[in-house]
């Protein structure tokens, strides 16, 4: 098993091809110019994975309103993600469409950093997948990333809700504060002075000097 690197905020996603459930996977062809979600599993037949791949096949629709792909990865071989898949269908009542990487090796899990060596599984005796998340953007670039408890679920509304962040504050000169939903006023960077904040968005609200408000419909008209 080769050594596990280590990714952050603004680093290059490393491209790899491996088989998945709907045959060969490359991130980057299959990414393409999207924005993509990329989440792991420790193994496939696992109660709260189950779960979190039903959720993020039935949010596919609203990913794909944003351009955004999903794909997901378990150390398991190709023909298991096909039956786990059918259990996944079955037991959420879905359809699984978008990919699940087979990683048997743990090379992709390694290449990402996503291995806890101090959970072993028992039949291997290879370390086990952390339940990891990565939000990538078109130009490949790692914009997101979670890491979270095997006991606790994910939350793809949440992860979405990143999405729409990560989007608005790409094209807009603001930030989302917290609980920040799509449609919600947002707050003008610090980086603009009153002058700039007033030619770039009309009004605004000022609570303090660094703290400035706007609406959402105006940014659509910016």
């Amino acid at each position: 098993m080769s050594q596990q690197g280590f990714l952050r905020i603004g680093d290059v996603a490393p491209d790899f091809t491996a088989d998945s459930s709907v045959g060969e996977f490359n991130l980057y062809k299959y990414v393409g110019d999207s924005w993509a979600i990329f989440f792991s599993h420790p193994a496939d037949y696992t109660p709260v994975c189950t779960t979190e791949l039903g959720a993020a096949s039935k949010l596919l629709p609203e990913f794909e309103k944003r351009n955004t792909k999903v794909f997901a990865l378990s150390v398991d071989p190709v023909d298991k993600h096909h039956g786990w898949v059918n259990d996944i269908n079955e037991t959420q009542n879905t359809t699984v469409t978008y990919p699940i990487v087979a990683d048997a090796d743990r090379r992709v899990a390694a290449l990402y950093g996503m291995l806890d060596p101090t959970n072993l599984q028992s039949s291997t005796g290879l370390p086990v997948t952390v339940r990891s998340v990565f939000v990538i953007d078109p130009k490949k670039v790692v914009r997101l990333i979670l890491t979270y408890p095997a006991s606790c679920g994910r939350n793809f509304n949440e992860i979405l809700r990143v999405v729409d962040s990560l989007q608005t504050t790409d094209k807009h000169k603001v930030a989302t504060p917290v609980n920040w939903n799509k449609g919600d006023d947002l707050i003008v960077l610090a980086s603009l002075n009153n002058e700039a904040a007033k030619a770039a968005f009309g009004e605004f609200r000022e609570v303090k000097p660094y703290l400035r408000y706007v609406r959402d419909d105006q940014l659509k008209t910016n």
